[in-house]
């Protein structure tokens, strides 16, 4: 079936990141379960689009989000045209299927007074978790890092000499992201308690549990999820709403929009334009305090 040679390709010549290419396998080894279980084939190499609209038609009413269908089919659809590149299919049983329509998610993001909130709570306390968790919002809010960004950070991508730190993004690139002072002291601050907690030489990762191993992409997410809960009555309280804060932002006080795509390591215009609805809304609103003609 070419599963195996289809990994490798995502690997080695697309650069997806281990943790895309874990989701892609995922996705077929899932289509690969229904096929045996509803039709008895082991192969999905040379199904046909009416089988794969049966698993499509499955998940949505075993109440799977047309969004995650969505990728699913992404994934297989990825497959089906690695097959095709190498010759062993003559047609992608996808080629003509459309994407379920999905709804737009505002994403709501935190309010400057309520990322400084949790900072001053933070700030209460000089034990190495609470640094550690401080150091952990004001990177997300500093640089618009993603969380397995994050988490992947090592020491050794520190530079607080020209004040940046090396991001390992999606498909194995790197950017350099500038530190604020006020960043920049509380890395100096982390990295001592680190230092008084675990041995530096051994554990080359930046963030790590108190138990002195690398930190993990559940334990980022319950992080920001507990301090959030503090200060936000917001319904979703994640790392990427923090990044989505930093975006929205930075746009809201006049960033150029290619500066911030590069900030966040978009490929991409579309992808940054997403964050744009908040700043437009900030523009409506002076706009309305500000025009002669709407203050008569």
């Amino acid at each position: 079936m070419f599963i195996s040679e289809f990994i490798d390709y995502l690997l080695l010549e697309k650069n997806y990141s281990k943790h895309t290419v874990k989701a892609y396998k995922a996705d077929l080894i899932s289509f690969l379960e229904f096929c045996v279980k509803e039709y008895d084939v082991s192969d999905i190499q040379n199904v046909n689009y009416s089988q794969i609209r049966s698993w499509i038609v499955q998940l949505v009413n075993s109440g799977v989000s047309n969004r995650t269908v969505n990728r699913k089919i992404s994934s297989l659809n990825a497959y089906y045209r690695f097959l095709l590149k190498i010759e062993e299919i003559e047609k992608n049983p996808l080629a003509k299927h459309q994407a379920l329509k999905v709804s737009k998610k505002l994403q709501v993001p935190f309010s400057v007074s309520e990322i400084e909130d949790v900072l001053l709570v933070l700030k209460e306390n000089t034990d190495f978790e609470s640094v550690r968790d401080r150091l952990i919002v004001e990177l997300f809010y500093a640089t618009g890092i993603r969380r397995i960004e994050l988490v992947d950070l090592k020491l050794s991508d520190v530079d607080l000499n020209n004040a940046q730190i090396k991001v390992l993004g999606k498909r194995n690139k790197e950017r350099y992201l500038p530190l604020l002072p006020s960043v920049c002291s509380t890395v100096q601050e982390y990295i001592k308690v680190r230092s008084e907690s675990f041995d530096q030489d051994e554990i080359p990762y930046l963030l790590l549990t108190k138990k002195g191993v690398k930190i993990y992409e559940t334990l980022v997410y319950r992080i920001i999820n507990n301090y959030f809960s503090k200060v936000s009555s917001k319904v979703k309280k994640s790392p990427h709403i923090l990044r989505h804060s930093f975006a929205t932002h930075l746009l809201n006080e006049g960033a150029n929009l290619n500066a911030v795509k590069e900030l966040l390591g978009h490929s991409s215009l579309a992808a940054t334009q997403v964050y744009t609805h908040q700043s437009v809304a900030q523009l409506a609103k002076v706009y309305k305090q500000s025009h002669p003609r709407n203050k008569k």
